[in-house]
């Protein structure tokens, strides 16, 4: 079964905008995995606009599941994977004033920069980088020593109610070019409960999404715990 987890900066965003404790982030994430999910992501921007260096530290002797920790991997975001040692870093090519992961990587002109990273990273835990559904950055990926890659799914979101089965063939593709590779598979950004199941169901290679934005925008109707039995089904 492909794994949910749960990205928890929306609800540090909300506790951020009245400082204070509430809603309580550690509590949020108890309840996510008691509810089901089998992972949590966080991204701990420079700004610290929602998630932040406290919060990785005081998350990491509560998380039972998988902890996975995005990122720019400049040297705050190294001494942090190093001092954590999470299940997953999942290296992200964002500015530090961007708003939300907007592209992948270019492996390619990277390649050298994500090579001694990588190899550096993966004396402590899995890594996955953030791409497009681009063959060639999958395979430079691979060859940069990658265990992983999240294929960023944005595209497919915005294109799927347009013609969902055109929107899924770059993906697809890129399934198949990250197994060609060994390489595990990833995929997050804009998931929500109208167009995972189709995308999960036509990527049987699936190992993890990570979705933050779209589950809890749903959780505010539907609640936490209802919201990921529904992402969870989806799953299925």
């Amino acid at each position: 079964m492909t794994k949910l987890s749960v990205n928890i900066n929306k609800i540090a965003t909300l506790r951020n905008a009245r400082g204070g404790n509430n809603p309580d982030l550690i509590q949020v994430a108890k309840d996510c995995e008691k509810f089901g999910a089998q992972g949590i992501t966080v991204h701990p921007r420079p700004d610290e606009r929602h998630i932040t260096k406290k919060d990785v530290f005081d998350l990491k002797p509560i998380i039972s599941t998988e902890f996975n920790i995005e990122g720019y991997p400049d040297e705050r975001y190294l001494e942090i994977i190093k001092a954590i040692r999470p299940a997953q870093a999942t290296l992200v090519p964002d500015a530090p004033n961007q708003l939300t992961s907007n592209h992948g990587w270019n492996t390619i002109e990277n390649e050298s920069f994500l090579m001694d990273i990588i190899k550096e990273l993966k004396q402590v835990c899995r890594v996955s980088i953030f791409v497009d559904a681009d063959s060639k950055m999958i395979e430079n990926a691979a060859k940069c020593g990658a265990d992983r890659v999240e294929l960023y799914t944005q595209s497919y979101a915005e294109n799927y109610t347009k013609d969902k089965n055109i929107a899924l063939q770059p993906f697809i593709k890129a399934g198949k070019v990250a197994k060609e590779c060994n390489l595990g598979l990833n995929a997050g950004h804009d998931l929500s409960l109208e167009n995972l199941q189709y995308f999960h169901e036509n990527l049987p290679f699936l190992d993890e999404v990570s979705i933050g934005h779209a589950l809890i925008c749903d959780s505010l109707y539907l609640g936490l715990q209802e919201t990921i039995k529904r992402y969870l089904n989806c799953l299925k």
